[in-house]
């Protein structure tokens, strides 16, 4: 029997051609994200690790759990002092050791405009520090500075350029650009950003003392343990050892690989499962039509058992062989993935291609076991041909033929019964992102529905369909007719395709409706052109909250500015709003900003939005709420959200819209207590809003604003609206020489900000697409292999058509609309699904969803499902076309 089936394979190879490439296409989506992952997170270690173990111990300060600033933030930790330093290099277990000095100062880019939401850190290092430059050299002078490698991408700036940077005084000072630092996978500088300045600049640009971090070579003789070890006695902290450090790093860095490692691994069992479908169906075509072959094995002598395991022997050699190659080919894919795939992720690989035996054993029994176990049903059904099938004339797939009795309806319409319960009880919970799984799981059930009942839908989707086809010529007469004679062998053909169909349709219409959803949020929340606020410093506010912090000496006093509204002036000498400004630490626009926006004839309106914390307790139980008042703006117009209770249009003096969250339980109606330094205000509640929405806390008319906290006269945002028919570019140029003078303020194209959200959910959508269209190709090709074996089984109905007058061109026509036909089934029962669960997976996580379906993705779909069909034709018509007429009708 073994050489049986040996010789049955080496003479019917050409059947297993597309069963051995929808394996090949799995197994090398399931081997070749392992290998990419593997790679990457080896790069991490090798960058995290390489620059770690550079040095041999490092200590960096530990901050008290307990200890808060005012405002209720954890402290940050203490750096280590000049003495500490000194301490260590006087151990005799360290032969040298130097600090690193980290501080925040403002970069400015090519247009002139503070980088980042936040000042980027600016740190200085010595000769002893596991950081080093991975291109030009670090900065020695007065007048040199280095970049981290993130920021200068981000930036565009490159050795040699000239970079301007803000001193504490927020005067202009010009470096040159003498090299790069790889910070690898440390978020906190290439995430933010940071400069590097010579150890003797970085005090003098931002006012830092101490040292966030020790490194530590050890001497000679002593092992980096026991250097930590004595380190720790000076420090009185936990001190690690470079490798130690490096672990921990890389282990806390590839938490991100594993997750993409998992997303991409879904997409692979996408594919596997597909793959599984189109095996399935090959072996249960090629088992019907070899009955003959099988019964004749049963005739001279053959056992049901011998049977049965030479056809799971025939499986297991094709799917080894299958998964062999895909292995191969999914190393090349992973090398390729991590090297191209890295780079569009900011995450280059550096470590040569990690192929661990994981990856190549995952791969080889993924491939082998999901083939044998796809062929159990079809050997099963071997087994239990008769004997005397091979004095049978015909070679008819027996068996494929039958359509669809009572029991599969009933159960169909369970299935989908049970589907549309889950549906249901996914939108009846709140938005959670816990009601996608449900989606999913009635998605899983919806599947099974369909390939419960896809005999019976392609049945009555052909019947409507062919119609017109039979109107349209003998082919396509003859087309349906074939389609509808063997309904369970389309649907199980086109089920793959289904599959396929449903997920990219689905994942169409969530990304088109939470692109909706969003921007109609974006255009209620930001009914503007340009938001303009000050650069946020987290430093200053963590200083403004300790009110026992000194300044540091020789540091300036800023004198108030004459003439600004709302302003008068503090004990000390600053204006009030600045007072209010070192109080809260918050950024704030200045006056002048505001003042030259409201004298541009190109802007209609700018609306100051204005705000303050109130920390107080009051009888209404108002704890740590902020307070709004918006300028210039008409709420319910302007400024739009949906009210709980009341109307956002009442605000006037002497009432208030108060968020939910801060409401404690009051109403519209209700009295409610501010505290205010100038005394309490006293407001009634005009409507209650929902939380996230354009109102936080509790917003207050303009006029009461003022009233109580009539030190306030600056902004921490302003809204700004063209005027009607104003050139784009004309607003710009407006918008931007109003904070020319003032570079840590930035500047917002709403816009602009909508723009770069279509194109990130855009980009999102074809990554994920490009990864699903795996599973449609090989879908094709298991729609190709089908009809290849169907032209097989019907070479001499073929041929007979051939002798009765069809031509070569009308039957090549005839299997091309089939083909397509199969395809556009599969490809329509997907796409209805597929906007279904759309809506209901996007429903069940976003509030207001507005369900939007991409018509010109679903005629992509549509069209791509006919191409699909007409090449998973070409083939079989071609071979059907060329079989000789006496020669197939002689064979038989």
């Amino acid at each position: 029997m073994l050489r049986t089936t040996l010789a049955g394979l080496r003479l019917h190879k050409s059947r297993y051609v597309t069963t051995v490439l929808a394996i090949l296409l799995g197994v090398m989506f399931v081997s070749g994200t392992m290998v990419f992952a593997d790679t990457l997170e080896g790069s991490y270690e090798e960058s995290v690790m390489g620059s770690a173990t550079s040095v041999d111990a490092i200590a960096t300060p530990e901050a008290d759990e307990d200890a808060e600033t005012e405002d209720g933030f954890p402290a940050d930790p203490v750096p280590f002092e000049q003495s500490v330093l000194e301490d260590i290099r006087a151990l005799p277990e360290v032969t040298d050791a130097d600090g690193l000095v980290r501080g925040q100062a403002v970069l400015l880019d090519d247009e002139g405009r503070a980088f980042g939401f936040t000042p980027p850190a600016a740190v200085a290092f010595g000769e002893t520090s596991r950081f080093s430059a991975s291109e030009g050299e670090l900065p020695a002078a007065d007048d040199e500075i280095a970049l981290a490698t993130s920021t200068a991408d981000q930036t565009g700036f490159e050795v040699g350029d000239t970079v301007t940077v803000l001193d504490p005084d927020q005067d202009k000072r010009e470096f040159t650009l003498t090299g790069l630092v790889n910070f690898g996978v440390d978020r906190s500088y290439s995430y933010g950003g940071a400069v590097i300045f010579a150890p003797d600049t970085i005090r003098e640009m931002t006012g830092a003392d101490g040292y966030s971090e020790i490194d530590v070579l050890a001497a000679e003789g002593t092992t980096p343990e026991e250097a930590a070890a004595a380190v720790a006695t000076v420090t009185g902290t936990d001190v690690q050892t470079g490798t130690e450090f490096g672990e921990k790093m890389a282990e806390s860095s590839g938490a991100q690989t594993e997750l993409l490692r998992i997303a991409l691994l879904l997409f692979g069992v996408v594919a596997m499962f597909v793959a599984g479908i189109v095996i399935y169906n090959t072996f249960a075509i090629l088992i019907a039509q070899r009955q003959r072959e099988l019964a004749l094995l049963r005739c001279v002598g053959a056992k049901r058992g011998q049977v049965f395991r030479s056809v799971l022997t025939e499986s297991f050699v094709v799917g080894l062989f299958a998964s062999v190659l895909g292995v191969l080919a999914g190393v090349g894919i992973g090398m390729a993935g991590a090297r191209f795939g890295g780079q569009m992720m900011g995450t280059e690989a550096t470590a040569s291609v990690v192929v661990s035996p994981t990856a190549v054993i995952v791969g080889l029994l993924v491939g082998t076991l999901m083939t044998v176990f796809s062929a159990l049903v079809p050997a099963t059904r071997a087994t239990r041909v008769a004997p005397l099938a091979a004095l049978q004339s015909s070679a008819t797939a027996s068996g494929l033929e039958k359509g669809t009795g009572r029991v599969r309806v009933v159960f169909g319409l369970l299935a989908f019964a049970v589907s549309a319960g889950l549906v249901a009880l996914a939108q009846m919970a709140s938005p959670d992102p816990s009601g996608l799984f449900i989606v999913t799981g009635a998605a899983l059930v919806a599947f099974v529905g369909v390939v419960i009942l896809g005999p019976l839908l392609v049945r009555g989707i052909v019947r409507v369909v062919g119609v017109p086809l039979r109107r349209m010529g003998v082919p396509s007469m003859l087309a349906v007719d074939n389609s509808t004679r063997s309904p369970r062998r389309a649907a199980t053909a086109m089920i793959a395709l289904t599959v396929g169909a449903t997920l990219i349709t689905g994942y169409s219409v969530i990304s088109a409706s939470v692109e909706s959803t969003m921007t109609a949020q974006l255009e209620e929340q930001f009914p503007v052109d340009y938001q303009v606020s000050a650069q946020y410093d987290p430093e200053a506010r963590a200083a403004a909250a300790d009110p026992e912090e000194e300044p540091e000496e020789g540091a300036p006093e800023e004198e108030p500015e004459e003439g600004a509204p709302g302003e008068g002036a503090a004990e000390d000498g600053t204006s009030e709003d600045e007072a209010v400004g070192q109080e809260t630490g918050d950024p704030l626009v200045p006056v002048e900003v505001e003042e030259k926006l409201n004298e541009s004839p190109l802007l209609d309106k700018v609306m100051a939005e204005r705000n303050t914390f109130l920390e107080e307790t009051t009888d209404s139980g108002m704890t740590g709420t902020p307070v709004t008042a918006y300028f210039g703006a008409e709420m319910g117009v302007d400024i739009q959200a949906d009210a709980i209770e009341g109307d956002i249009a009442d605000l006037e003096p002497g009432k208030a819209i108060v968020s939910e969250n801060s409401a404690d339980g009051l109403g519209v109606g209700d009295d409610l207590t501010v505290a205010a330094p100038s005394g309490d205000l006293e407001l009634e509640i005009a409507a209650l809003v929902e939380n996230g929405t354009s109102f936080w806390g509790v917003t207050i008319a303009p006029e009461d604003f003022s009233a109580a906290f009539p030190e306030i006269g600056e902004s921490s945002l302003l809204h700004v609206r063209a005027a009607e028919g104003a050139d784009p570019a004309e607003v710009r140029d407006a918008v931007y020489t109003a904070v020319e003078d003032h570079p840590t303020v930035q500047v917002m194209s709403v816009a602009e900000m909508k723009n770069q959200f279509s194109e990130m959910m855009d980009i999102a959508f074809y990554t994920i697409a490009a990864m699903l269209g795996l599973a449609i190709i090989i879908a094709v090709f298991g729609i190709s292999n089908t009809m290849a074996l169907s032209v097989l089984e019907r070479t001499r109905e073929s041929a007979l058509l051939r002798a009765l007058g069809l031509a070569k061109g009308q039957l090549r026509r005839m299997l091309s609309i089939e083909a397509v036909l199969l395809c556009l089934i599969g490809a329509g029962i997907g796409i209805v699904l597929g906007v279904l669960f759309g809506w209901a997976a996007g429903a069940a996580v976003l509030t207001d969803l507005i369900f939007t379906v991409p018509a010109t993705q679903v005629a992509v779909f549509i069209a791509v499902a006919v191409l699909a069909g007409l090449l998973a034709a070409v083939l079989p018509a071609r071979r059907a076309a060329g079989t000789s007429i006496t020669g197939a009708l002689a064979s038989e």
